[in-house]
């Protein structure tokens, strides 16, 4: 099948015919003896037993995001930030070290920050080409961690180049592709080790439920890394086996069943919608980089963008659904905010409705000005996540938004 065939028909084989997923709100699930109860707790036979380790709305949502990524499994997970803490702690452990470009997602910088007081200690890349990472790895680096769009700062890795560079040092690549889902690119093809997305922007669609995902390639040889030792015998599987077995089972990041149902609503429609927020977001972006009251316009689909050869070469169908713009001050920025009528203003993105937000008096409140920069957030910027509205309102409403900030 191609993609939106994919999207449409990866559905659960149901007994009785249902088309959509049942949703199973049990914790737990009886056995007819012991010793089937016992095969299943030993991984020596197929079923569920506890839903904080698995259950069958959860599996139907993972084997589909699975086949989309191109990959081999997947772990659904309460959030995005669940996600990446459990990819990367079932990887590192104490003493060692490892690498993430600095234009990250707030929470996650912020998150991976905190490794350092468990012993485990990040470096963070000053950019996003194989030189800055090359720079950085040792002995001690154990995984490098990149976005394939940075979130605000949209700069765009050398994905390629970094892949070679990790196979070359024998790291695994671990890829946050929230901002692009597979509708734009699949990093595991590219020869990335493990994605990551946070399933309640994209792929939910409607911002009715908080999930992330974990999916593993399968392709990296984790036996040689000794945090791995105990699961050599699962071969190339031995990250998703370790990692449901350890960290995502001893922390209880699973995903409630409802919650994993209401992600999986909105994945028959994903490309649909990643093309109109593509579309819309490079329409808005023309606007407004041409409008006197605003200073800079940063989206990868404009010609001038330093990205924007790089991401025609790795992004189909679009540039992503998000673009910033800086207006000068603070103040302007907060007043062009509250002056809008169609951009809700909380802190979400991949929604169907056009959201916009001031990063640097919120997600990044907690960072400091140096650290602020290095993540692309100054205190004029505003970053958009353009919806799937018609985009001549949108348009008219930064007109009317962008002249009332003139007064």
């Amino acid at each position: 099948m191609r993609f939106s065939t994919k999207l449409v028909n990866l559905e659960l084989k149901d007994k009785y015919g249902a088309t959509n997923t049942p949703v199973y709100l049990s914790n737990s699930f009886a056995h007819q003896s012991a010793e089937d109860l016992e095969k299943i707790f030993n991984k020596r036979a197929p079923g569920y037993a506890y839903s904080r380790v698995s259950n069958p709305s959860v599996r139907a949502i993972e084997e589909k995001l699975m086949v989309l990524e191109e990959g081999k499994e997947g772990i659904l997970t309460s959030s995005g930030m669940a996600a990446i803490a459990t990819a990367t702690l079932n990887v590192l452990e104490n003493g060692d070290e490892f690498i993430a470009t600095s234009s990250l997602f707030g929470g996650t910088y912020n998150l991976f920050k905190s490794y350092s007081n468990y012993g485990i200690t990040p470096k963070f890349a000053e950019g996003v080409e194989v030189e800055d990472i090359k720079k950085l790895i040792n002995s001690k680096t154990k995984l490098v961690f990149l976005e394939t769009l940075g979130n605000p700062k949209l700069d765009i890795p050398d994905i390629k180049g970094i892949v070679r560079l990790c196979k070359d040092k024998g790291v695994p690549l671990i890829v946050d592709s929230t901002m692009t889902t597979p509708a734009l690119i699949n990093p595991l093809e590219l020869g990335a080790n493990v994605v990551i997305h946070s399933t309640s922007k994209y792929i939910n669609g409607t911002s009715n439920s908080i999930g992330g995902v974990i999916i593993d390639g399968a392709n990296f040889d984790w036996g040689s890394l000794d945090s791995f030792a105990d699961y050599k015998k699962y071969g190339k599987f031995a990250f998703s086996v370790k990692a449901r077995s350890e960290v995502f089972r001893n922390l209880g990041v699973a995903s409630s069943p409802m919650n994993a149902f209401l992600n999986e609503l909105g994945v028959p429609t994903l490309k649909l919608r990643m093309k109109v927020h593509c579309d819309n977001a490079l329409e808005l972006a023309k606007f407004l980089a041409d409008h006197p009251e605003v200073k800079e316009v940063s989206y990868p689909g404009l010609e001038g963008n330093p990205y924007h050869q790089r991401a025609k070469g790795l992004f189909k169908g679009g540039f992503g659904g998000m673009l910033t713009l800086r207006v000068g001050s603070k103040e302007r920025a907060f007043k062009l905010i509250n002056e809008l009528k169609y951009f809700y203003n909380l802190a979400n993105i991949g929604d169907v409705k056009s959201l916009i937000i001031h990063p640097a008096s919120t997600i990044y409140s907690r960072n400091s000005k140096e650290e602020q920069e290095s993540l692309g957030v100054y205190d004029d910027l505003i970053r958009v996540s353009v919806g799937i509205e018609d985009v001549e309102d949108l348009k008219e409403d930064f007109e009317q938004g962008l002249e009332g900030i003139e007064s």
